[in-house]
């Protein structure tokens, strides 16, 4: 693991990285934020799942968590989104490829030698995490942004004992009912569409998964609220299936880091109490 950068925030330090992965076979970076804290003691720590065309640094400059972070005491981790590099196949569109990894080991030609964001995020990088900070990984929770909050629905869902908190701002609720999740299910995963329901919220919500509760930030204004994220379809998977869930519709809010960083430091505090 080498450092990329190092800066004092809010009294703790929040750095950058780089490591090889064997999940992806390419140099990964992630940002971690470690707030002051007692020697020898083991801290909470939140995951943090970027949106598409994103990498790290995305929340971590426009994010607003440290003060809250701090004022908690939670370590908070932002991993990329997709390998990257000179080797790594990519497409033109925005929406698959570099910068678009869905969070999915990908199982189709030329994705699934380097698109294993899935293994990368539940087994590659917890271990380096664990290895190298105050972490306490038995109190961890996660949140994400659009693809990220697919991600972390996702996670969560597959593997509940890992999460005591699980939360999302404008996540894409089901890639079987989207365009975008169309386009890179099939591109990673296959035509076969029921390969793709663990890698659909709703879909595991319907198989029976289940979360202690939910806190899901959407936006009215967000301009891909009616043809992508469909909140409506995660909101009737939670009441059928008796899932708690406190999904806020946010007037005039869009999709962009100006709603993200308004709810953060709410979703930290709603975390850190789940974490104590």
């Amino acid at each position: 693991m080498e450092t990329v950068s190092t800066n004092k925030a809010f009294g703790g330090v929040q750095s950058v990285y780089t490591h090889a992965s064997a999940e992806t076979g390419t140099p990964m970076t992630f940002s971690v934020f470690v707030p002051e804290h007692a020697p020898g003691a083991k801290l909470p720590m939140l995951w943090f799942l970027s949106g598409l065309t994103c990498t790290h640094a995305n929340v971590t400059e426009k994010g607003e968590f440290r003060r809250a972070c701090a004022e908690h005491g939670v370590i908070f981790v932002a991993p990329d989104t997709s390998p990257r590099g000179d080797d790594v196949p990519d497409d033109e569109g925005y929406d698959f490829g570099k910068g678009a990894g869905f969070y999915v080991d990908a199982t189709e030609a030329p994705w699934k030698a380097n698109f294993r964001m899935r293994s990368y995020l539940e087994i590659e990088l917890p271990a380096v995490i664990a290895e190298h900070f105050p972490a306490d990984m038995a109190r961890q929770g996660i949140t994400g942004h659009s693809m990220g909050g697919h991600g972390a629905l996702t996670i969560a869902l597959r593997d509940p004992s890992r999460f005591r908190s699980v939360s999302a701002f404008a996540p894409i609720v089901s890639p079987l009912n989207c365009p975008w999740g169309e386009k890179a299910l099939t591109g990673y995963i296959g035509t076969d569409r029921a390969a793709w329901r663990e890698y659909d919220a709703c879909a595991l919500i319907e198989d029976g998964a289940r979360l202690p509760d939910l806190l899901v930030d959407q936006g009215t204004a967000d301009g891909f609220l009616e043809g992508q994220l469909k909140m409506h379809l995660l909101e009737e998977a939670c009441t059928k299936a008796g899932q708690p869930a406190t999904i806020r519709m946010q007037e005039g809010y869009d999709h962009s880091y100006y709603f993200i960083s308004t709810f953060m430091a709410e979703h930290v505090g709603w975390h850190a109490e789940r974490l104590k």
